[in-house]
């Protein structure tokens, strides 16, 4: 028999069992298009795209205990003097509630920050002139991204409530500019000073910070710049530790627990499954067919033959369901970047050519790890042995 012919006779069996085969290539579909899912949150969250010039003179200082500790207020001059250090400025996720909170639309990041220090510190933010001067000026001032601001109407003298939840504070804002975030990311940041003025005399946030965004001179100081700040605290009542942007990100992520594991665990726990159901599924496809492969051995089919025609089938639909779920995963994978959500790495989640190519790389072993054994145990059998066969 020619190659193509082996090819064909795989393709012709593997289907055979329409309803089967459909079975068991939607559950090979749905499983891989979890794992590659998984296997682009891994990529997307722990390796995540190139960081710009700019994110890599940005640096974030928060307490070394939690992200939930505060530091003391003065911790904000004292960074500022650390040679080194270009801008600083506190940068208080306000959270809050924007119109009705049940509507997750109107979920986006609100922070507070010093107006004259945040296109210093965020240099790609582009923004008219006049625009960044009003917010400069004006104490209930803030401006949103483009991004933000067209998926609300908003315009310039647009008024803004925030009504506060975690923080003791009701924030009436005007939105005085619109500036151009080349992430696309939605966000609204108004004056630190207003948010600590509207919170009561007696509230214990007035004296304090949570975190620091802090901008280097340059590239090459970021790390003597990190280690001196933590070095200023080391001893004091509020110890810092600061990162870089992205790993600060994460550290949000964090409270969910070891992300990490739990991706390993679960993309684990899926493969297995996929295991049992494809093994499963070709054990008792082989075994209908045990009197079949004593007939192909009286027509001179070889053991060897056999065990391989029985092993590309499993091939096919293994790789059927990999391309299914590649598919399925690259289409999921789109849907969750472009869904609101805090955590910016996800804008970069994505079914790579690689992650592709793996998951179609463990669509085949899995197909052949599922078609081993009773391949074998198929190939094995003797002519007698398989014509006797009853099923």
């Amino acid at each position: 028999m020619k190659a193509t012919d082996y090819l064909s006779l795989m393709a012709q069996n593997s289907f055979r069992n329409r309803r089967r085969s459909l079975l068991t290539v939607s559950s090979l579909a749905l499983s891989l298009c979890l794992l590659g899912v998984l296997m682009a949150m891994y990529r997307a969250l722990f390796f995540g795209g190139e960081t710009t010039p700019a994110q890599a003179m940005r640096l974030v200082t928060h307490n070394r205990v939690s992200l939930a500790q505060p530091m003391a207020s003065s911790a904000e001059q004292k960074v500022q003097q650390i040679p080194g250090v270009e801008a600083v400025s506190p940068r208080q996720w306000f959270g809050g509630t924007y119109k009705d909170a049940r509507d997750t639309k109107n979920f986006f990041a609100r922070f507070a920050i010093r107006p004259n220090k945040l296109f210093q510190i965020y240099p790609e933010y582009s923004i008219p002139e006049d625009q960044k001067q009003a917010f400069l000026h004006q104490r209930t001032a803030c401006v949103a991204s483009q991004d933000l601001a067209k998926k609300f109407g908003w315009r310039p003298g647009e008024r803004i409530t925030l009504t506060g939840d975690t923080f003791a504070a009701n924030l009436d804002l005007t939105l005085v500019g619109i500036f151009d975030d080349p992430d696309h990311n939605e966000m609204l940041f108004f004056s630190y000073d207003y948010f600590r003025e509207s919170l009561p005399t007696s509230d214990p946030n007035r004296d304090v910070v949570y975190n620091l965004a802090v901008k280097a001179d340059r590239p090459e100081e970021v790390a003597s710049v990190s280690q001196a700040i933590d070095d200023l605290f080391a001893n004091s009542p509020y110890p810092t530790k600061t990162e870089s942007e992205q790993a600060f990100v994460l550290s949000f992520a964090s409270f969910l627990g070891n992300l990490k594991l739990f991706l390993l665990v679960i993309g684990g726990a899926v493969t297995f499954a996929i295991l049992l159901v494809s093994g499963n599924t070709l054990s008792m496809s082989v075994r209908e067919r045990i009197r079949e492969v004593g007939i192909l051995k009286t027509l001179g089919f070889t053991r060897r033959m056999i065990l391989g025609t029985l092993l590309g089938e499993a091939a096919v639909l293994g790789l059927t369901g990999g391309v299914i779920g590649c598919a399925l995963a690259t289409g999921l994978c789109a849907f969750i970047r472009n869904a609101p959500t805090q955590i910016l790495q996800l804008r970069l989640l994505s079914l790579t050519p690689l992650l592709a190519l793996l998951t179609l790389l463990m669509a085949l072993l899995i197909g052949l790890a599922s078609g081993i054994v009773p391949s074998l145990g198929a190939s094995r059998k003797s002519i007698l042995d398989a014509l006797k066969h009853t099923g």
